[in-house]
Order: C-alpha cells, then sequence, then structure tokens
C-alpha cells in the first residue's frame, strides 16, 4: 500500500523538485511554487486542484478526496493515502499538480511522459 515517504520520493522524482518544510510539514515545491504538502498526521497529501474540478473529484470519489473547511478556498484538494488504488494512482495526482505548478519552460521539457504519466526517460 503506498504511503507518505512515496508521496516523498514520486514528488522529488519530478523535475527541479524541492522539498521544504513549512507549518511544521513537508512542502514540496517546483520553481519555488509548492504543490503538494504532507500534513503531520501522513494519512494523506494536499495537491492542486482546479475549485470547478475539485466538486466534481469529491462526489466521484469521496472516500479519497475531500477538503477541509479552512482549505474551501484554496485550490488545493486532500487525498487519502490509504484509498489509492496503487503507486501509479498516486503518481498521476503528483504529476497533475506538479504541472499546475511548474513553469512553461518545464512542462515543455518534461513533455507527454510515458505510459503512466512520468517523466520522458533521461
Amino acid at each position: 500500500m503506498p504511503d507518505s515517504e512515496d508521496v516523498r520520493r514520486i514528488a522529488l522524482s519530478l523535475p527541479q523538485t524541492a522539498e521544504k518544510e513549512a507549518w511544521n510539514m513537508p512542502t514540496f515545491r517546483v520553481a519555488g511554487k509548492m504543490f503538494v504538502t504532507v500534513p503531520d498526521d501522513e494519512t494523506s497529501f494536499a495537491v492542486r486542484c482546479p475549485r470547478y474540478e475539485r466538486s466534481e473529484l469529491i462526489a466521484a470519489e469521496p472516500e479519497k478526496f475531500w477538503v477541509p473547511p479552512h482549505e474551501a478556498g484554496t485550490p488545493w484538494v486532500r487525498v487519502r493515502i490509504a484509498a489509492l488504488d496503487d503507486l501509479g494512482e498516486m503518481r498521476d495526482i503528483l504529476v497533475d499538480s506538479w504541472r499546475q505548478a511548474a513553469p512553461a519552460r518545464l512542462l515543455d521539457a518534461f513533455g507527454d511522459g510515458d505510459a503512466e504519466g512520468g517523466p520522458p526517460a533521461r
């Protein structure tokens, strides 16, 4: 089953990602923009998600996605790690969030990635 160390490993595998502690939790940033946080209980992680997509996501899979009240006005959604099917699903979610934060020059270099949604092999 995926865990918070998998979040860290996958996030740090994405181009120009750095880990930085903020609010007493690990956060991961690309070109200085945060794209994932791991709250201190390590049972979930938060990723960027356009608000117009968030409602659909939560309605479709409420056991997997939710938004705490203090994040309702932000473009973030929480993901319950235990509800994920596998590492591939975790990677897809993290790559999508990374793409929302990454500058265009990195997106161009990242390309379409492989079949699992990852960066091209180097």
